[in-house]
């Protein structure tokens, strides 16, 4: 074996050894899970006392959403909670028709009785961090429940929220998110199923062994003073709400996560969206681990909160690792077969075995703890391992601008109010056709099709079910993007 071909192979089998660190992690979080929550024992939720119920801002903060803005105006108004403590702000950036949209369901309830209020920002300045903020300067309320556009607050919402707060340390309150559109296509299960485990798992097994979690930037409420106390909302990165919720534990504020309820929104249904959405939380989580890391490090938490910190803040950096192991797969694979090294093999099946089970077992279980029909639900996880690398190169691109403290403009992702298969999403407004991965998608795809071909050529017939997942995620991701372009 040549000098640059060892080379080549060691670098394949190191940039694997890493993947399947993140692999192994998965498994942590299903030990924490299983210990500190599944064997624990819950107690009761506080009592909501509606004669002591503190004030509260509904903060929505708007950019050009006219056609979710009401919805989601109109179902705050519908919260149960008591009258003279309810604020409804909306927070409105927008330039287009959701301006009228929104100042006029505004002007709507408050004839009906409702304190609402319509805040119109000239300038973008910040974007939903500036909105945010600004809206916080406008109200005293002392807690501040915040929905996205796309999201529907369930009427209890605040009931089963507000009353966590009589714990004078607790400075968040996080929900769990459902989906209107879970069904709509392959897509959108896929995203629910990836976000589940997300929420079922992380959360809950951070919240309930004392590690660190995020407020989702969606669903929750926040104490005004442990969002002051920590210095504010602050647009210097494209996940605000994350950036918000490190500096806020760090000041040693308490965060509280409600598994059991759930806020219903909204998931993209075109992949250009959810390439979108994807580049932002990408991109976001990078530059609040340059961030904040350091300071995670030099604070007095444990070895523990440090360590699952590090995990969580940097676990987006294995897109550029996927993209290196797609690359390189082929040559290892022509090495391999080269040398006749069946060793190599093992390793390589071992570490792929591995990580691939960890996916499997992951989202497994997130699923049976939600769905009782979750053995069916199950057909659709390997989509998840396609997709995973399918968009591997647009989330690469969102790491590389991050590592390299490029400052780019929030973009967000666009709603269309689609819940049914009855709904059409493709002569909307805001659609995005073209994002940068699209023509390296292309090359590589037709790169690792080629591989694929001639590895069977080359009889490693082993290899192929790597290579095929490979090919299938890219060929998914790229076949999406033609179909979706289309108007």
């Amino acid at each position: 074996m040549a000098l640059w071909e060892t080379l080549v192979v060691n670098l394949y089998f190191l940039i694997l050894a890493m993947l399947a660190v993140y692999g192994l992690h998965r498994y942590l979080i299903l030990i924490l899970y299983h210990r500190y929550y599944k064997r624990a024992v819950h107690r009761p939720a506080p009592e909501f006392v509606r004669e002591r119920a503190p004030s509260v801002t509904v903060q929505l903060p708007l950019f050009n959403e006219c056609y979710v803005a009401e919805r989601v105006i109109r179902a705050a108004a519908r919260i149960d909670y008591p009258r003279s403590r309810l604020r409804i702000q909306v927070l409105d950036d927008s330039t287009d028709d959701t301006r009228h949209i929104a100042s006029a369901t505004v002007a709507e309830l408050r004839a009906g009785g409702v304190r609402a209020e319509y805040l119109h920002r000239e300038q973008r300045t910040g974007y939903k961090a500036g909105a945010l903020a600004a809206g916080l300067d406008a109200t005293p309320d002392d807690l501040v429940a915040i929905f996205d556009a796309d999201f529907v607050p369930p009427r209890d919402f605040l009931e089963k929220t507000v009353p966590h707060f009589q714990d004078p340390s607790v400075g968040m309150v996080q929900t769990r998110w459902g989906y209107l559109n879970r069904d709509y296509s392959l897509l959108t299960r896929v995203q629910a199923l990836l976000l589940d485990g997300h929420f079922v798992l992380e959360h809950t097994a951070r919240h309930c062994s004392g590690r660190y979690f995020n407020f989702n930037g969606t669903g929750g409420v926040f104490r005004r003073e442990a969002i002051v106390d920590a210095g504010g909302w602050q647009g210097d990165t494209l996940t605000e709400d994350l950036d918000l919720s490190y500096r806020t534990q760090l000041r040693g504020w308490k965060f509280v996560y409600l598994p059991d309820v759930e806020c219903p929104s909204e998931l993209p249904v075109d992949i250009f969206g959810l390439k979108n959405q994807q580049h932002r939380w990408t991109k976001g989580s990078i530059q609040v681990g340059r961030k904040l890391l350091p300071r995670v490090w030099r604070s007095d938490a444990s070895l523990k909160v440090k360590l699952e910190a590090t995990f969580h803040l940097t676990a987006n950096l294995s897109y550029l690792l996927l993209v290196a192991v797609s690359v390189l797969m082929p040559f290892a694979v022509v090495t391999r077969a080269r040398s006749l090294s069946g060793g190599a093999f093992v390793v390589e099946a071992a570490v792929f075995g591995m990580t691939t089970a960890s996916i499997l077992l992951f989202y497994a279980v997130a699923q049976r703890e939600l769905n009782r029909d979750w053995k069916w639900r199950m057909r659709d996880v390997p989509f998840i391992l396609a997709l995973g690398v399918g968009m591997c190169i647009n989330n690469a691109w969102a790491v590389t601008e991050a590592l390299a403290g490029r400052r780019t403009p929030f973009v967000r992702t666009a709603k269309y109010r689609i819940e049914t298969l009855r709904d059409h999403w493709k002569g909307k407004l805001y659609r995005s056709t073209r994002t940068p991965s699209f023509y390296i998608e292309l090359v590589l795809a037709a790169y690792l099709t080629t591989s694929f071909v001639a590895t069977a050529m080359l009889g490693e017939w082993a290899a192929l079910p790597y290579l095929g997942l490979f090919v299938t995620g890219f060929l998914y991701v790229l076949g999406l993007s033609v179909l979706h372009a289309k108007r």
